[in-house]
């Protein structure tokens, strides 16, 4: 076979590569909508469903958003992360978003319920509710209501998985947040020193919950999150924890 020949297979491989690529992007993208809530600086979003206090102090800063009952999935969402763009295709979005390229990437941290946003968080509806300035960053705020693409895409977090210790020796209730890779939380099994691992149950949005007593003893961590990643973080709590504190282990790389 000729350079010649060669060349044009090796650019009709690239270009069906590129093609399939493109193809594979586009099919991830779906429909839904934005409304907004809160004060124009955020407040009023910073807590939620999910168990955050204060989600600018965790590190989700004003990224969030409050998920309809289909994204939010009974709290299985919490932590998942999403991007936004305005779409091209939806009823006057060329009124009112600023740019059909530019997208924002959010954190699930709330729930938006039934009846809420005039109806707009009722399902089956796939819906994002979000701070004032998440909103602005895409459209103008008159619009009250904007079309959107949505896709879920892997967090990216600083530092550790943090764990929040609290509740009682016989009912431990950890709050795991900053959670990198799949983000949102499936399955968490926790290790003491002594014991062998101990499934954990969700009690509510990101709270997990061990009815077995671990006082005294240093705390491992095995995390599954919706994309099947496992993460395995060995004592990432001292033996000398006390209720009330966070802790830092290791992160989805």
């Amino acid at each position: 076979m000729s350079d010649a020949a060669t060349m044009k297979l090796a650019l009709a491989a690239v270009c069906l590569l590129a093609l399939t690529y493109l193809q594979v992007a586009q099919a991830v993208w779906s429909s839904a909508h934005i409304t907004y809530y809160g004060s124009s600086n955020g407040g009023g979003t910073m807590g939620g469903a999910c168990g955050y206090e204060n989600t600018y102090s965790m590190g989700y800063g004003m990224s969030t958003a409050a998920l309809s009952t289909p994204l939010f999935q009974g709290g299985n969402a919490c932590g998942a992360c999403f991007m936004i763009r305005c779409d091209p295709n939806g009823p006057s979005a060329s009124r009112w978003c600023h740019s059909f390229s530019t997208s924002i990437t959010v954190t699930g941290t709330n729930f938006c319920p039934p009846g809420s946003c005039g109806g707009w968080c009722d399902p089956p509806r796939f819906h994002f509710d979000l701070p004032v300035p998440m909103f602005t960053s895409l459209a103008q705020q008159a619009a009250g209501v904007v079309p959107v693409l949505y896709q879920k895409v892997s967090c990216i977090r600083r530092g550790g998985v943090r764990f929040q210790l609290s509740g009682n020796p016989y009912f431990m209730m950890i709050l795991i947040y900053n959670v990198g890779g799949g983000g949102d939380i499936q399955a968490v099994s926790i290790k003491g020193q002594y014991t062998g691992w101990i499934p954990m149950f969700r009690n509510w949005g990101s709270m997990w919950t061990c009815q077995t007593k671990l006082t005294g003893q240093a705390l491992s961590f095995e995390i599954r999150t919706s994309n099947g990643e496992v993460l395995v973080t060995n004592n990432a709590i001292g033996a000398y924890w006390q209720f009330g504190q966070t802790w830092e282990g290791a992160q989805y790389r």
